[in-house]
């Protein structure tokens, strides 16, 4: 028997985000979610050493790699439409967790149980699905960020609203990022390059 979780996976690569906006260069729902795992590993790296946390770094990174696959059956709902109001949102939250079902039944048997509490979220504890929370707004800002830098102005409004709900939560390991990390990406390639030497 063939099992399409792998290759549904695959499918990320043809989801775009942003959809209902002027995107100086598309992003996929691939590169998303591994710039959020890249975010959420560092974050959870800062909660753990600096901060005493209980948290697993890998658990969360691999958590973040998988945590926008329902996507793939359900598409990109906007954020304004998808928290528009209570109602919108928590059909919505049906819809996910039903595609997630449908995700981690493509799975062997086997397999099942040990994977799809990362599809779910279900393996994290609460600092480490908030770290994932955070890292999922970080990535968006940092698209906004670079459409800005192309001089697209479509993402002005996205970048003013992500920054307000970053600055809703309370994550030490989020302010060392936003403070050490986020900065760079304002740079150039030789500036970064420079910076190392």
């Amino acid at each position: 028997m063939a099992y399409g979780f792998s290759a549904l996976f695959s499918r990320m690569n043809f989801i775009d985000r942003w959809g209902l906006m002027r995107n100086s260069r598309k992003e996929t729902l691939s590169e998303h979610s591994a710039v959020t795992a890249c975010i959420a590993h560092v974050m959870a790296v800062t909660a753990k050493k600096r901060f005493g946390a209980e948290v697993s770094p890998e658990r969360v990174a691999v958590a973040a790699l998988y945590h926008d696959i329902s996507e793939t059956l359900t598409g990109d709902m906007p954020t304004p439409v998808k928290y528009r109001d209570d109602d919108i949102r928590d059909s919505y939250k049906r819809v996910e967790k039903e595609a997630e079902k449908q995700v981690s039944g493509m799975l062997p048997d086997d397999l099942r149980d040990s994977m799809s509490g990362y599809i779910t979220g279900d393996v994290l504890n609460e600092r480490e699905h908030r770290i994932l929370k955070a890292a999922d707004k970080v990535s968006a800002l940092i698209k906004c960020i670079e459409e800005r830098r192309s001089g697209n102005t479509e993402f002005s409004s996205a970048e003013e609203s992500t920054l307000k709900a970053i600055d809703a939560f309370d994550l030490p390991e989020l302010n060392v990022f936003m403070d050490d990390f986020l900065p760079a990406h304002s740079a150039t390639l030789d500036e970064l390059i420079k910076s190392t030497s």
